[in-house]
């Protein structure tokens, strides 16, 4: 004799992301939630995006650089956090996992904060992607829902281009800045990144440069900023 049915027989299996599904944030989280082993997924303008496995050269190492300098601004800056791979919560379409982030501390005046269960809800001050097979996306429509949400800075490394495009927020709209040899951030003052050195990984160059920044009156006066409204 089978044993009789139960409540949980009739329960349906929540369906697994697959590329090119369209949906909302809360059924992409849903089904996400339901896949915690997957590889990097995005909701980008409704549709989910699943990008291919990544090279060492082309992204591996390049996304280590970039996010060991943008951790080290944050260390010598107190109010200040950076994050890899980490989900945002923009809208109700867009959930991009963008290579790499700054954002100031909601309480010390930052413009996005973090959710009881630990996601960030809100557009960090500055986003970077590692672009290489993902240019067309970083370029465009990234590009517009970073835009659209108030990324004060977005700035796209095109590895294979051996190229960086650093667009700023201008009324509204992510202008993209002429190219410097030396690219500061306006968002975070002391943010100073040497685009030449990166492109060709001279990694003791980076840092001498970063620490040039870190030591501005600019900076400085940064700190005192986010410091007096921790008070």
């Amino acid at each position: 004799m089978s044993n009789p049915s139960t409540v949980a027989d009739f329960v349906p299996a929540i369906p697994r992301l697959e590329a090119g599904d369209r949906l909302g944030r809360a059924e992409f989280e849903r089904r996400c939630f339901a896949m915690p082993d997957s590889p990097k997924i995005e909701l980008i303008e409704g549709e989910v995006h699943m990008p291919s496995p990544v090279r060492t050269d082309l992204h591996g190492t390049p996304h280590s650089h970039i996010s060991g300098l943008l951790a080290v601004y944050a260390w010598n800056t107190p109010g200040v956090r950076s994050a890899v791979e980490a989900s945002l919560r923009l809208d109700f379409e867009n959930e991009p996992r963008p290579d790499a982030f700054l954002m100031i501390e909601a309480a010390l005046g930052g413009q996005a904060k973090m959710d009881d269960d630990g996601f960030v809800s809100g557009a960090p001050e500055l986003v970077v992607e590692i672009s290489a097979s993902t240019v067309s996306i970083d370029l465009h429509k990234k590009l517009r829902i970073y835009q659209r949400n108030g990324v004060r800075e977005y700035v796209v490394w095109r590895v294979v281009d051996r190229m960086m495009d650093w667009f700023v927020q201008d009324n509204g709209v992510l202008v993209k800045r002429a190219f410097d040899a030396i690219l500061k951030s306006q968002a975070f003052p002391g943010l100073w990144l040497n685009a030449a050195d990166l492109v060709s990984n001279r990694t003791q160059s980076l840092l001498a440069t970063l620490m040039e920044g870190l030591a501005t009156a600019e900076h400085a006066a940064f700190v005192g900023e986010l410091r007096s409204k921790k008070r």
